[in-house]
Parts: C-alpha cells; structure tokens; sequence
C-alpha cells in the first residue's frame, strides 16, 4: 500500500496553484467535471478509444479568452487503448506534471485492479485508498460493515428465497457483462422462482451467482 508520506512527497512537487482533476471516463465522469469546473478546477478525462466522443468532443469545455467557461465541462481527454492504461508508468508521470488530482469514480476500481491501485498508482486522489475495497461486497468490511459501525440503518438482508414476503431486491452480477448488473426485484418465493428461472434462460444470469445473491429488504 502507498503510504500518506509517500504521496505528501508527491504533492509537495505539485503546483497547488494549477491542480487539475482527473477521472475515469465512464458514466460518472461528466458528473465529476461538472463538479470541478463549477469550483474552478480544470479537468482531463481519462478515455477509452471508441468510447472517447462524449468526452473529446460533444463536452469539450469552450473557455473565453479570460478562462471563463461558456459552455461543456472535459478540458482535456486523454484516448488511450484501455482504461486500465492509466496505471501505466508514463502515464502516472503525465499526470503528475498536470498536478492531477484523482477522483477514484466506482470505473476506475471496475477496470483496473484495486491492489494495483494500492500499491502501484502513485498519483494524489481524492480520499482514501484504504477504503476502495470497501465498495466490493465480497469483502469482510465492506460498505454494509461501515453502516453497521456507524450505526446507520440499511437494507435488511434475507438469506433464504423461501422468506421472502414482500417487495424486494436480488442482488448479483450479470452473466455476460461483469461489470453490470443481473438485479430483479419480487414479492415472493414463487415470483423469486418466476423470474430467476427466465434470467438463466435468457443468459443474464448464472446459478453461481443466484446462489451468492444478496437479497434485500
């Protein structure tokens, strides 16, 4: 895992007065932008060829001559071959002589390995590395974990079909796309049977995966 010093020293060689904001351009990219550029921070896209479009061009930020945004919200799209490249040393590098400050959106530890991201990108992010497992839930802390620490309320879990007795919400992965989701919802054993049975025709689903399901409440 890199160390909080370890990324002090690399901030320490930072412009603070140029810092940019870096992201995964997935979905939640263009939120984040929005974000930043609302404070004022510039921002790079981080995309993938083929997928880079919205991005480089159809949100391209169109400033005046003071700086002042007119329209669009990405300054800057980097089109690399793979998301997964920006763990890439030269990359990293890039970043840095950027000021780039990483917002860790939910693609970015999707595409690219969450150990990698602990203990390899040596770029600033926002937040802290040591919770991004958190959002995994196979994990022994996981996110249900934190809400339990805190003493939060969250969804109540089932973990047997037969007693489901109202409307809930089965929780697995997609069978052919890993990084969605197979969710479906029902109101009982008998639709739970229904519906999860025309998923595993169809393919959304797998039995391995029904089986580990979370199901919520």
């Amino acid at each position: 895992m890199i160390g909080q010093s370890d990324i002090a020293e690399i901030v320490e060689e930072y412009d603070r007065l140029k810092l940019r904001i870096g992201m995964t351009a997935s979905h939640s990219a263009l939120d984040i932008c929005d974000g930043a550029i609302e404070e004022g921070f510039p921002t790079v896209a981080y995309c993938k060829e083929g997928r880079h479009k919205t991005y480089a061009n159809y949100f391209k930020t169109q400033r005046s001559s003071s700086g002042r945004v007119l329209r669009g919200m990405v300054d800057k799209a980097i089109v690399m071959d793979d998301f997964n490249d920006v763990l890439a040393p030269d990359m990293q590098a890039e970043m840095r002589k950027r000021n780039v400050i990483y917002i860790p959106n939910r693609s970015f530890t999707s595409y690219s390995s969450i150990s990698d991201i602990e203990d390899n990108f040596r770029v600033p992010m926002f937040g802290s590395r040591n919770m991004l497992r958190m959002e995994e839930r196979t994990e022994d802390q996981d996110y249900y974990w934190i809400l339990e620490k805190a003493g939060l309320p969250y969804p109540e879990k089932i973990d047997n079909p037969e007693d489901i007795d109202c409307l809930v919400i089965v929780k697995l992965h997609h069978a052919q796309k890993k990084l969605e989701r197979g969710f479906f919802t029902c109101a009982s054993f008998k639709e739970y049977q229904e519906k999860s049975a025309a998923l595993l025709a169809e393919g959304v689903i797998d039995q391995a995966s029904l089986d580990g399901a979370r199901i919520e409440r």
